[in-house]
């Protein structure tokens, strides 16, 4: 297959597309107070302006990402960005909480459209190994950058020009991504066979991914021996389970079970949610300790993360090129390395410290670690697949880092509950962060070990014939 000559450019439209993806994810942040003030929001409203995003985001993407190898994914990626302009616009003109939240629903599963299938694009654009891992740094330096940029732009659009603009400002960049789409992004073929989207199998995935999600973000809240999270764990395990006997037997399964053989697959997925754990966990204890206990305001501390997002999107770009001399596994551990080794440095921050003392050196640290590994997590996991079934590939990635998040942040939250025992308040905190930082070490030493078990230098994917087989032979 010769290189698409529109290549680069059709890069630089998928990376402005993961750009505003991520920063909607968490842009909102700094925009809730006034979004209360504004909208009268109860507590828990304002926490399922998140939550809800993250929801349908982090249970749609199997189904969207499968929809992208049996559609199209430019198809796919087009209706996923005119969602996020509709739904965009809905939350920049909401005049009450529930339009707000419905609309917030809508943008995840916007993004759960648009995520796999602009991965999808890339991965089968990108031809050459070489290049395309450079496209996957490059991609994932946008993601981590888009990550911290939400946190430098919210809070100055949302006191300039109010919260309504965090929204609006996607609506120019959806059009401009729907105008430019057709002509630059090619179009991939939609997989062989019997096209369907195997109603059972996609409900009981999608229900069991929305319930898990649900209970993991939740459990900080209601603890996690209450009814409502056990429950919800419980039917979530029970629900997958019946998705497995499901796929099983389906002639076109939503997701076909031998995908899972590939060790590449299963390694760099299981690191990629090790590595959304401690990526949202970390920035979760470093932006409540900068705001409560070292008193930055919340735009300020936002800037603090401007160091870190340098280096995070060098080790991006050196990780591309590091990985074709060492692999994956040299690359990812490496990474994973940096990251623990910047947290164990957090587990040193003091009540009475500063910004300079106690976390610029860790963040630093932890920047470069978080791009290389994520880089070489993805191409792992999305080399290890054939062409056809890229979507998928791209949807379970991008769903086991967006998991993994939800993880770190529940388990950090409960650890660091659990521990702020002092009397003094900033002291309390502090002790509780602490052994928040000491969790994210342990997330990296369970990724490094992942990554020596299962991942390896990375091989040409085998194509696999997409023809149907017989009910349980998957």
């Amino acid at each position: 297959m010769s290189s698409d000559p529109r290549r680069w450019k059709a890069l630089a439209v998928l990376c402005v597309a993961s750009l505003f993806i991520t920063l909607d994810s968490q842009i909102v942040t700094l925009a809730l107070p006034s979004m209360q003030k504004d909208l009268g929001l109860s507590s828990d409203s304002m926490q399922w302006v998140l939550s809800g995003y993250l929801l349908s985001f982090g249970g749609l993407l199997l189904l969207g990402g499968r929809s992208a190898d049996l559609l199209g994914a430019r198809r796919v990626f087009m209706v996923g960005t005119f969602l996020f302009l509709v739904s965009s616009l809905l939350c920049g003109l909401a005049w009450n909480a529930p339009i707000l939240l419905g609309a917030r629903i809508a943008q995840g599963m916007s993004a759960a459209l648009m995520a796999p299938s602009a991965l999808s694009i890339l991965m089968t654009t990108f031809t050459e190994p070489a290049e395309r891992n450079k496209a996957l740094a490059f991609w994932s330096g946008t993601m981590g950058f888009g990550a911290t940029a939400a946190l430098l732009a919210g809070g100055p659009i949302t006191e300039f020009l109010g919260w309504p603009w965090i929204f609006l400002i996607n609506i120019p960049v959806a059009a401009a991504l729907l105008a430019l789409s057709p002509r630059i992004l090619r179009e991939s073929k939609p997989s062989a066979g019997k096209r369907s989207f195997d109603p059972v199998g996609a409900l009981t995935i999608t229900v069991a991914l929305v319930a898990a999600v649900f209970a993991i973000a939740e459990a900080p809240r209601r603890g996690w021996a209450d009814p409502v999270t056990i429950g919800m764990l419980l039917g979530a395990l029970a629900l997958a389970g019946i998705f497995v006997l499901v796929e099983r037997r389906s002639d076109a399964p939503l997701v076909p079970l031998r995908i899972f053989r590939s060790r590449g697959l299963v390694g760099g997925n299981l690191v990629m949610l090790l590595l959304g754990a401690s990526a949202f966990g970390m920035a979760l204890g470093a932006s409540l300790y900068g705001q409560q206990v070292l008193g930055y305001s919340a735009v300020v501390f936002g800037l603090g993360f401007l160091p870190m997002t340098v280096v995070n999107i060098g080790g991006s770009a050196l990780a591309q090129s590091m990985v074709a001399k060492f692999g994956v596994r040299v690359v990812a551990a490496s990474g994973l390395l940096l990251i623990g080794g910047g947290c164990l440095l957090l587990t040193t921050i003091a009540a009475d410290g500063g910004y300079w003392s106690d976390l610029f050196l860790a963040l630093v640290i932890f920047g470069p670690g978080l791009g290389a590994c994520f880089v070489a997590a993805s191409i792992a996991a999305l080399s290890a697949v054939a062409p056809q079934e890229s979507g998928l590939a791209s949807g379970i990635n991008t769903a086991a880092f967006q998991i993994g998040g939800a993880i770190g942040v529940a388990i950090v939250t409960s650890v660091s509950t659990s521990f702020a025992t002092s009397p003094e308040p900033k002291v309390a905190i502090t002790e509780g962060l602490r052994a928040g930082f000491g969790v994210v070490v342990l997330f990296a030493l369970l990724g490094i070990v992942v990554t020596f078990t299962l991942l390896s230098r990375p091989r040409p994917a085998k194509i696999i014939p997409l023809e149907p087989t017989r009910s349980g032979e998957r």
